[in-house]
């Protein structure tokens, strides 16, 4: 026979439970790792600019950055897709993403599956080196991760989008 406060404890254990799987899946919370392209270092940076379901407004105000370097970017519900693009760290090292192709002239977003990114992670496509990837370029994200990779822009690529944007 089960004693009543054995119940109760038992009770409060399968709601704490419940709970807990219930605040994962509403927990629209991604870590967000910029890393150099060229060298695998963590860029440390809160300049991140997001974008949601290739709408065209840009919220730079969501992602927080990280003591240890990263940044925690809280996306909306019903968001499906992401778009995170590097911006520049105060006036001079402007970045580039390594996944967007510049063929065309100006670079093209590389839009993400937010659900993907919270169930396995992802880690976008490096575009900065070659076909062969070196070992200290490899990264394995985590789920509710995001890693992408970056260049900073060389003087010609900065004169040129300052000269765009006058």
């Amino acid at each position: 026979m089960i004693r009543p406060s054995h119940r109760a404890l038992a009770f409060l254990a399968c709601m704490a439970a419940f709970c807990g799987a219930l605040h994962a899946q509403t927990d629209r919370t991604i870590t967000i790792r910029m890393v150099d392209g060229r060298t695998g270092k963590l860029i440390q940076s809160q300049n991140y600019l997001a974008r949601v379901d290739h709408q065209e407004v840009i919220h730079a105000d969501w992602a927080v950055g990280n003591e240890d370097g990263t940044g925690k970017l809280v996306v909306p519900r019903g968001a499906s897709l992401l778009s995170i693009r590097a911006t520049y760290e105060g006036t001079t090292s402007y970045y580039d993403n390594c996944d967007s192709n510049k063929d065309q002239g100006a670079p093209v977003d590389r839009w993400y599956s937010i659900a993907d990114i919270l169930a396995k992670g992802i880690v976008a496509h490096n575009d900065c080196i070659g076909k062969k990837v070196p070992e200290k370029l490899q990264f394995y994200a985590k789920p509710g991760e995001f890693v992408f990779f970056v260049r900073k822009q060389n003087w010609r690529e900065k004169f040129d989008e300052d000269y765009q944007s006058h």
